[in-house]
Parts: C-alpha cells; sequence; structure tokens
C-alpha cells in the first residue's frame, strides 16, 4: 500500500474475513483481501493550492492474493477475550446475545415433540391419537364411538386487538325496570297476579268475565292499598302452590299472609285506640273476606276461618260503605259463606239470614256472583237451618215426637215456598241448570231435617233429581266454583249405594276444576256419613255432630 505525499504517514491494513466474521459473513464463499491508499495530511503540513485527499479503496485480483502476508498483531490490539462456559476463552460477540441461541451443531440433545391440538374433539377428550381425517376420524370410527369433529380453527390476535373486539362486542347492562303496582315487588309476585288475574278468580265466583268482581272491583281497589294487595296475593299464592308446590311459592305465599295480617291488625288497632267515629276503609274489610278465603283454598279444618268471618261480621254491623256496587258484592259474599257455614257447624248460625229474611234496600233481588242469596233461595235454607236446631234439641232431651205440630209445620211452609222459587237466571243457561241443583238440595236438606235418617223412596228421587241437573253443567263452566255446598248435601241424603260412585266422580272434577283444598275433607266427611248409613245408624242424621266428632272445622264453600 503507497501513498502519494511524501510527507503522510504510512499505514497497510489487511482484513481477513475468513477468520474472525465467519459465522457473520457465512454468504461469502471464499476469503477477500482489499487494499486502499489513505492519504492525509496534517492541518499544518497543506500547502495552498494542494487538495485535499479522500481514501480510496481498491479491491484486489485474486492473482495478487499470493504475495500478501498476514501482518503480525501485537498483543496489545487484540480484543478482549471473553470466558466461555467450558473454560476457555473467546472473543467477545457482537450485538446483543440471542434470547434462544441456537443449539451446537455437536449438541445430541433431541428437541421434544409437543402435542398436537388439531385431533378430534372426541379424541382430545379420551387421550387417544387421532389421524385427523375429515370430517370423521377413523380412530373413533375404529372405536365404536361418535367422532364430534374439529374445533374451529383459532387465529392468532394481538392483546391490542382482543382488547378491541372486546370492548366491541361487550353486552349493554341489562337495568331492571322497577315495578308498576305497590305490593308487587319479585318476579313471584308477578306471577301470583297473573295466576289470580287469568285463573283464580273464576273459581271464586260464577262470573268468568271481565266483570268478576275479584277483577273489576277488588283488585283496582287493592292497587291503592297494600293489605288488601297482600292478601290477594296470599290467596293466589295459597292456590298456585297446591298445585305447582314449588318451595319460593310456599316462601312467598307465607310473606304475604304475615303482612296482610300485620296490616289488618294495625288498621283496627288504631281505629279502637282511637275511637274514631270515621269509617274503617272498604280495602279493609276486602281484605277479611280474601283471608277467609285464604282458608278454604288451603283446606284448613281446624277453624282458621273465625277469625277473619267475625271480623267480617263485626264490621258489616258497624261499617257503611259508600262504594254501592262494593257494598252489594260484600254483602252477598258473606252471607253465602255465613249462611254455608251454618249448615256443617253446631255454634255458627247466620247473623243476615233470620226465620223473618228480607233483603237490605241497597240489595235488588235477582242474580248475583253467587246463587242463592239476591235469589232469596237462601232464605228458605236459614229456615231450615233454625227448624234443624229445634229438632235436634227434641232428640238430644229424648222428646217424642223429635218433630212437633210447630215444627211440622213450618217445615210445609217452606216446602210451599221452595216449589214456588224461580230462578232468575235465563232459562237453559248453566246458570240456570245450577240454580234448579240449589232448588233441588234445598228440598234434601229439608226432608233430611224433618224425617229419620232412613232410605226412602221420596230422598232417593231428590238425589236422582239433583245427579240429573249436575250431569246436565258444563264441566269447565263458572257454575263449577260454587257445586261443593248442593253436592254435600246430595252426599249426605245418598242412601242408595248406587248414587255414590257418580258423586264420588263429582268431586273428584270439583278438584279438577278448582283445586280448593276444602273439597277432600267434605269428601271424607261425606263417606264417614255413608258408613253409618250402612249399618242403620240413626246418627247419620246428625252430619254436624259427626264433623265434630271427626275434628273438623271448616266451610265447604
Amino acid at each position: 500500500m503507497t501513498f502519494s505525499r511524501p510527507s503522510a504517514s504510512l499505514s497497510r491494513i489487511d482484513i481477513d474475513t475468513s477468520s474472525r466474521r465467519a459465522s457473520e459473513l457465512s454468504s461469502i464463499s471464499s476469503s477477500s483481501a482489499f487494499n486502499f491508499t489513505l492519504r492525509y495530511s496534517h492541518d499544518g503540513d497543506m500547502e495552498d493550492g494542494e487538495e485535499d485527499v479522500s481514501p480510496k479503496i481498491e479491491e484486489l485480483d485474486e492473482d495478487g492474493m499470493e504475495d500478501i502476508k498476514e501482518s503480525p498483531v501485537s498483543e496489545s490490539s487484540k480484543p478482549p477475550s471473553i470466558g466461555t462456559s467450558d473454560g476457555k476463552t473467546g472473543s467477545k460477540k457482537r450485538g446483543r446475545p440471542r434470547k434462544h441461541p441456537l443449539p451446537s451443531p455437536n449438541s445430541q440433545n433431541k428437541l421434544a415433540k409437543g402435542r398436537s391440538k388439531t385431533g378430534c374433539v372426541t379424541c382430545r377428550r379420551r387421550k387417544k391419537k387421532c389421524d385427523e381425517t375429515k370430517p370423521s376420524c377413523l380412530n373413533c370410527q375404529k372405536n365404536a364411538v361418535v367422532c364430534e369433529g374439529y374445533p374451529p380453527k383459532e387465529f392468532w390476535r394481538s392483546g391490542k386487538q382482543k382488547a378491541e373486539e372486546g370492548r366491541g362486542t361487550s353486552p349493554a347492562v341489562a337495568r331492571g325496570l322497577p315495578f308498576l303496582i305497590d305490593g308487587i315487588e319479585t318476579e313471584v309476585d308477578r306471577r301470583f297476579l297473573d295466576h289470580f288475574v287469568y285463573d283464580f278468580s273464576r273459581v271464586l265466583t260464577l262470573v268468568n268475565d271481565d266483570s268478576n268482581p275479584f277483577k273489576e272491583i277488588l283488585l283496582p281497589m287493592a292497587t291503592q292499598h297494600r293489605g288488601l294487595m297482600h292478601s290477594l296475593m296470599c290467596l293466589s299464592g295459597s292456590h298456585l302452590s297446591s298445585r305447582d308446590p314449588q318451595p319460593v311459592f310456599k316462601e312467598r305465599r307465607h310473606y304475604h299472609f304475615d303482612c296482610a295480617v300485620s296490616n289488618l291488625r294495625t288498621q283496627i288497632t288504631a281505629h279502637a285506640i282511637d275511637d274514631s267515629t270515621e269509617m274503617i276503609d272498604d280495602p279493609t274489610v276486602a281484605s277479611t273476606l280474601a283471608l277467609c278465603l285464604n282458608s278454604i283454598c288451603e283446606g284448613e279444618t281446624k277453624g282458621e276461618y273465625r277469625p277473619h268471618m267475625d271480623a267480617a261480621r263485626h264490621l258489616l254491623e258497624t261499617q257503611q260503605s259508600q262504594n254501592p256496587e262494593f257494598k252489594k258484592f260484600l254483602w252477598e259474599f258473606f252471607t253465602y259463606h255465613d249462611l254455608s257455614n251454618s249448615i256443617t257447624a253446631l255454634d255458627r248460625r247466620p247473623l243476615l239470614l233470620t226465620e223473618n229474611f228480607v233483603l237490605p234496600s241497597f240489595v235488588q233481588p235477582g242474580a248475583g256472583t253467587m246463587l242463592g242469596v239476591l235469589d232469596g233461595l237462601f232464605g228458605y235454607m236459614s229456615k231450615i237451618t233454625i227448624l234443624r236446631d229445634k229438632v235436634r234439641e227434641r232428640k238430644s232431651q229424648g222428646i217424642e215426637p223429635t218433630v212437633d205440630y210447630q215444627s211440622l209445620s213450618d217445615a210445609v211452609a217452606i216446602d210451599s215456598g221452595i216449589r214456588a222459587w224461580e230462578p232468575a237466571q235465563r232459562e237453559g243457561s248453566p246458570d240456570f241448570l245450577a240454580a234448579q241443583l240449589y232448588r233441588q238440595c234445598t228440598w234434601v236438606y229439608l226432608y233430611r231435617t224433618i224425617q229419620p235418617s232412613k232410605p226412602n223412596e221420596k230422598i232417593t228421587t231428590a238425589v236422582d233429581g239433583g245427579l240429573e241437573y249436575l250431569r246436565q253443567l258444563p264441566k269447565h263452566a263458572g257454575t263449577q266454583s260454587i257445586l261443593l255446598m248442593p253436592l254435600f248435601l246430595l252426599g249426605c241424603a245418598a242412601f242408595n249405594p248406587e248414587q255414590r260412585p257418580e258423586i264420588r266422580g263429582a268431586f273428584e272434577g270439583l278438584i279438577a276444576y278448582s283445586n280448593l283444598g276444602n273439597i277432600k275433607p267434605a269428601r271424607e266427611i261425606v263417606e264417614k256419613v255413608w258408613e253409618k248409613m250402612d249399618v242403620g245408624d240413626e246418627s247419620s242424621w246428625d252430619w254436624e255432630t259427626i264433623i265434630k266428632d271427626m275434628e273438623y272445622d271448616l266451610l265447604i264453600t
């Protein structure tokens, strides 16, 4: 290597690429040497007019490489050595060290083969090798198992992409709406309300359409009175639990019952303490009847209905509602249950229906929501109950004859009234047939009161007539809701065993229609009366005492 200026220092640099950079310059197949001339001058030695000289690199021919010898390298000019794992020293590598170093060519370690993740779902679950045949692998077919196919392919996505997708597809948080009606607090309450409106209210009266008083009068009233709403939801929950005994229904029913009783007690106590002359509001009165119906629905037989009936009776005597429609419904509904109670209990006598029965001035005769009250038929039943008490007293005292002249005269007058009675319902309608059934059973009640408890052709004919009306009634009409009392009276007069299977079937039909809890105990009482009839026991006349001996106290409505 020569320099064009004699004053400049000369230096010759030989670079051998085959020794130090073999791994970095592996693409170069053979060693190459380059010869370049460096021309420079010190700042003080440059003369005016002389041009600055830049180094020029010139490639040497391979023919001249033979004469070039490797220049000796001094120890001071060698790069610092670094230690290796085997104790030897080596040159320091340039750049950042590899995170995963390349394996040594002489390494005997074998790479571990990873488990395949592309097999079918069945083989992966069974931890078997899959041949990955599409659409169903042969391994599953060979082992007689169902191949569930292959999972969908998942493509790699960065964390940023996943986060963006998560933000874009995250569902909106659903926010529940508050309940519209006070007293309806949970989804179970909504279920109770729907059951009350569309199902249960139809089994309480003759009316099945929107004019049903439980929907038209009581339900709108309950939306403004939490106590009454609790009473109605307790009533509906009791009926729904009898059909679908879910624990959540029973738990919620008990909650509504406790709230209804607590609210009713608070209202009546506050009114008594204040000694106010103001009237107790209509919803409070309606709550007492709803709780009474709850006892019927539950099938309670220990007189649980009594405090509610007594409270309703007291309120009817002392309070006068300003709502004429509610007043009429309340009076009819209470009177129906009050008189029915007197048929099965010895110490319960109707307060409003006496032997001098007249309709209140605000009640017009005609068809109502319950049979027998507004049409005047229950007036005769009330007189029969009073006559029955007189006969029972003479029997207990051993006085003969048990039916004296006065009692016989009263019975004849009642018989004439029953024969002259005409239904107020439209002829040919289901309500008209039900009214005729009530009339027939009223006569049966009269006959069983003044005649000995013995088989007789007249009573057999009367029971057959009642069963004929029963056969003509539609099985799913609203009249099914008021058939328990006449069916009970027919059963207590069925001396002929051939009549009893049909009566049992009628009880089953009532259970299928309304599923009220008091139907089964009523059937048990009738069967107990039959047992006494079959052995000629005269005590079959007094079913009220039979009920008392069975320790039953219930309403047959």
